[in-house]
């Protein structure tokens, strides 16, 4: 996410005229969408995107349960 806020912001300073980005080859500027691209693709083929989707799942179960728990706790009182 960074490459793309990186690219994202060169790329405005680049349009606008703002030196010294201005003077900087399209290469320079466009090079950390291409980092971002990189970086997606590693995270997709190395299973780290499917992996931090599991967690977060894990979490929203190990959350709704400990809420019923809760609620349960609170009922018996």
């Amino acid at each position: 996410m960074a490459f793309l806020v990186l690219g994202l912001i060169l790329l405005v300073l680049k349009l606008a005229g703002v030196d010294p980005v201005a003077q900087w080859s399209w290469w320079w500027v466009l090079g950390p969408f291409a980092l971002a691209a990189l970086w997606w693709l590693w995270s997709d083929l190395s299973g780290r995107t499917k992996r931090l989707a599991m967690q977060a799942d894990a979490q929203r179960k190990a959350d709704r349960l400990n809420e019923s728990k809760k609620r349960l706790q609170g009922i018996n009182k």
